[in-house]
């Protein structure tokens, strides 16, 4: 039995994990503050956990613990009673070990419960003393992206237990689908569910800077689409922001990218596609860029050898990484 915690923030930590469990012989106890998702497989469970959050307006009293943890606000009652449901799950499924994606705080509850960790690494600036201490405690980081793209300073200290299993995207043995008859060229705007930074007029933009392309856009405001791949696979041009799933899906798809990241904490997404761009895989920007800065990043993605995304190692990431928790 592995447990699995997946953080409720987004939809990319779900997504992985559903991608990754695929590959497991052992079933699977998940924990989460998500509702129980469709496509799990027969025999695998879902412990929905209580939010962690006070009272909508109340300040949280020293979240942080005096800057060695990163969320454990006092007198939260939700944080209590999931800690507590955690481990009663652990004591009662003695799991071989737990997957955290991601959280700190599950990391030190399963490790003193006596459970082995394997921590799922994230992008971006990572050497605060909370990390380190996750890092620390787990006997097995896995790094979903490619060494050859991203090797971030502060893995050096973790080099014996870092696995850098490629990019994970949930498509990941999907046929690229046929063209429709008679579609022409297209372009994909894709933004995220953890909240985004996109204008509203974002097509517009793009279809002034890129006219022979026919424009969609999925995720954001424009609404989220359950099966994206067909638009992605499909897409001759993607812009998208710079969280690791859409990178991930991107990546497999193999299509040229303007990856534009959202503000995260600790640099995560800044620091994923300044890496894409100095690998020359993908152009990126800063910020949404102006009108008239638009031709040149359209130009400059679409002159890039589209197999340079190989490097990424999307093709069979889930499997590596399922063989590392399988270990």
């Amino acid at each position: 039995m592995i447990a699995y915690y997946v953080h409720h923030h987004g939809r990319g930590h779900l997504n992985r994990a559903l991608a990754i469990t695929r590959h497991l012989t052992d079933g699977v106890v998940f924990l989460s503050s998500l509702a129980p998702p469709s496509g799990l497989r027969p025999g695998d469970r879902w412990v929905q956990l209580p939010m962690d959050v006070g009272s909508a307006g109340d300040p949280p009293l020293d979240p942080t613990a005096n800057g060695r943890l990163h969320w454990v606000p006092e007198h939260v009652d939700g944080l209590a009673r999931r800690a507590a449901l955690i481990t009663q799950t652990l004591a009662a499924e003695q799991p071989r070990r737990i997957v955290v994606d991601v959280s700190v705080e599950v990391t030190l509850l399963a490790r003193l419960a006596g459970i082995p960790v394997t921590v799922m690494a994230m992008p971006g600036e990572r050497d605060d003393a909370a990390h380190r201490l996750a890092y620390d405690v787990a006997d097995s980081i896995v790094a979903p992206w490619s060494d050859d793209v991203y090797r971030p300073s502060w893995s050096a200290r973790y080099a014996s237990r870092v696995h850098y299993v490629g990019s994970i995207s949930r498509f990941d043995g999907r046929e690229r689908p046929a063209a429709a008859p008679g579609a022409g060229p297209c372009g994909l705007l894709l933004a995220g569910a953890g909240g985004s930074a996109v204008p509203a007029d974002g097509v517009t933009d793009l279809q002034a800077a890129a006219p022979e392309l026919t424009w969609r856009a999925i995720g954001g405001t424009a609404g989220w689409v359950d099966d994206p791949w067909p638009m992605i696979a499909g897409a001759d041009l993607v812009v998208c922001h710079a969280g690791q799933n859409a990178v991930a899906d991107v990546a497999l798809a193999e299509v040229p990218a303007i990856v534009v990241p959202e503000e995260r904490p600790f640099d995560e997404q800044c620091s994923t596609a300044a890496a894409l761009d100095h690998a020359g895989v993908a152009v990126s920007a800063p910020g949404w860029p102006t009108r008239d800065q638009w031709p040149e990043l359209v130009a400059r993605a679409r002159s890039i050898d589209r197999r340079g995304w190989r490097r990424l190692r999307a093709v069979g990431a889930p499997a590596r990484a399922a063989r590392v928790i399988s270990a």
